[in-house]
């Protein structure tokens, strides 16, 4: 039997598109092998671009598995092999370069150079691409939660972002196509699905009068699926109709993940981000009373080129005047080709280290106080594993609507399964709890019910 091994490096979307190319070599006969522990016929690395240290992790990889298997084709794919196949090409060993697209050939790719040796270099403008690429993931490994992408691509060109380039413009997948996947999942027994994507809030944006709001409803009917994720949505992106699906649909979660970027006005000016942050406080108000009790996250860049100390200071006050439930902060980092790395005023390292500090214990104070506001409640949580912290010890743990990591007392027949869980004990990453009760799909549907008929059950 031939086999084949990933390496994957960067985001979320990129793990599901390996999925997805893993799919189409197990179609094809082919096993998988762990790339560090056994030679394999086929490499497959799904780079990243978004920094410049990613690109250089990827040759890094790239040149790993050339000598782990000289006689292996080694295909590279992703972001970096989309902005720069020339710079791979010319990495010894290399035979295939597919970048961002056309992924649905890579096994015609691999027979013909396995056949010929000849290198390939199969990648094309992404700019000119406006199709969706059909590639599905019919199952997870881990079980409980499930990725569906619905959109890829970006439109927004910021100024600190390479994306648009790698990526492309941003294209919608086909409606009928994400709600047809959504009910494989949940007959493949995922009762979670986190819609993803590179801009994912952009979805429907070049769809006939189609929007994300609208693909809500009508996953909101997909029976069987307990909880939609929205895995990242923009400021500018939430509209009366989103406010709307948020506040009635009793399946999605009651967790946005919204980036910010920066606090204070001029920076996201710079920034080239579409909103000010008095725009950006209103929006999250109003999806505080559509949906009481919802956590929402954020992230955002610190150090970018010309922020001041007083800039930095206002965007703390700012983001402690929100009061995320959680921030993932990151330094601003120089990435080649985009605007911002040419722009003067360039924070000095140890000023960034500082500010990542100030922001990291910020947002730590603001999840441990997000947290304790839910002790004494019961929640809704479906577990996905034996408890790491302690394995075999009786615990599980899992995640609640509301993006709370759970530990509780249950055997792993509870993975999976949709749990009332009472929580005893905040913490700034997990919550301990107890379990009250497991919910079959028909007391869950009765609950939905219930919920739909009275908005103000959302708040428990």
């Amino acid at each position: 039997m031939p086999s084949v091994a990933f390496y994957t490096l960067g985001c979320k979307v990129n793990f599901y598109d390996t999925e997805a190319m893993w799919q189409l070599f197990k179609n094809a006969g082919y096993e998988q092998v762990d790339f560090e522990e056994r030679t394999a016929d086929v490499y497959v690395i799904n780079t990243c671009t978004v920094t410049n240290t990613g690109d250089k992790k990827s040759r890094q990889i790239i040149r790993r598995a050339v000598r782990r298997n000289p006689d292996a084709v080694i295909a590279v794919t992703g972001c970096y092999a989309q902005t720069s196949p020339a710079e791979i090409m010319a990495i010894p060993g290399v035979d295939l370069v597919i970048g961002t697209q056309d992924r649905d050939k890579l096994l015609g790719f691999v027979g013909q150079i396995q056949s010929d040796r000849q290198p390939v270099n199969a990648v094309r403008n992404i700019m000119k691409t406006r199709e969706f690429e059909e590639l599905d993931v019919p199952d997870f490994a881990d079980r409980t939660r499930a990725f569906l992408k619905i959109q890829e691509g970006c439109n927004n060109f910021c100024t600190f972002c390479i994306i648009p380039w790698s990526r492309g413009l941003s294209r919608s997948r086909d409606p009928k196509s994400v709600i047809e996947q959504a009910h494989q999942l949940v007959a493949a027994g995922f009762k979670e699905i986190v819609l993803t994507g590179i801009h994912t809030g952009g979805y429907g944006d070049d769809l006939e009068d189609y929007k994300l709001a609208d693909l809500l409803w009508d996953l909101d009917k997909v029976d069987g699926l307990e909880r939609i994720r929205i895995s990242s949505i923009e400021a500018s992106q939430i509209d009366d109709k989103m406010i709307d699906v948020l506040n009635r649909s009793s399946k999605m979660c009651r967790h946005l993940h919204i980036p910010l970027q920066a606090g204070e006005n001029s920076v996201l000016k710079r920034m080239r981000r579409k909103y000010t942050t008095e725009e950006f406080a209103a929006k999250i108000k109003r999806l505080h009373e559509a949906m009481p009790g919802v956590a929402i996250t954020t992230d955002v860049i610190v150090g970018f080129p010309g922020e001041t100390d007083e800039m930095f200071e206002e965007g703390f006050r700012f983001m402690k005047e929100i009061g995320f439930s959680e921030m993932h902060v990151f330094p601003y980092s120089k990435r080649t080709g985009t605007p911002a790395a040419r722009m003067e005023d360039q924070v000095d390292e140890e000023v960034k280290n500082d500010r990542v500090h100030k922001l990291i214990d910020l947002s730590e104070q603001m999840q441990l106080s997000y947290a304790k506001q839910w002790v004494g409640e019961v929640v809704d949580v479906i577990p996905e594993r034996d408890y790491k912290g302690a394995p075999g010890t009786g615990f599980v743990m899992g995640y609640s609507d509301n993006y709370l990591q759970i530990v509780f007392d249950g055997s792993e027949e509870l993975v999976g399964q949709l749990c009332r869980v009472k929580i005893t004990e905040a913490g700034v990453n997990e919550c301990r709890g107890q379990l009250v009760r497991v919910l079959d799909s028909t007391t869950a549907s009765a609950r939905h019910e219930a919920q739909a008929i009275v908005p103000e059950a959302k708040a428990l």
